[in-house]
């Protein structure tokens, strides 16, 4: 399959990169590399990408686009978000064809993750 104009690379806004950093590594075994003070990325989970310093904030309040993480346990990767010290904005619920949460991570950002409905 063609590469072509596919998406590729997703660029979140991070008031504090060292707390998002430890927050996703701690989480979800994120790795990092960072390109100078002011900016952060990560590879190989699913969607590459990267955190720029800035007090912005990426909500679906604010009308941004929601990245969903996939999960093949759900309790257990909300467990792993709250430890983390991720806030859960939207606890376990249902919906045709799987469940999921929201969470907030250290820079205010909100994601997703989601498990098929047989979980």
């Amino acid at each position: 399959m063609s590469e072509n104009e596919k998406l590729s690379y997703v660029e979140f806004p991070a008031k504090d990169l060292q707390a998002t950093k430890q927050f996703f590594s701690q989480a979800f075994q994120w790795s990092f590399v960072d390109y100078g003070p002011d900016y952060t990325s990560f590879s190989n989970q699913g969607l590459d990408g990267g955190f720029y310093r800035s007090e912005l904030k990426s909500t679906t309040a604010s009308g941004s686009a929601l990245l969903v993480l996939m999960s093949e346990n759900l309790e257990q990767t909300q467990q792993n978000v709250e430890n983390a010290g991720g806030k859960i904005s939207q606890a376990i619920f249902s919906f045709p064809g799987g469940r999921r949460f929201h969470f907030i991570e250290p820079s205010g950002n909100e994601l997703a993750v989601w498990s098929l409905v047989n979980d």
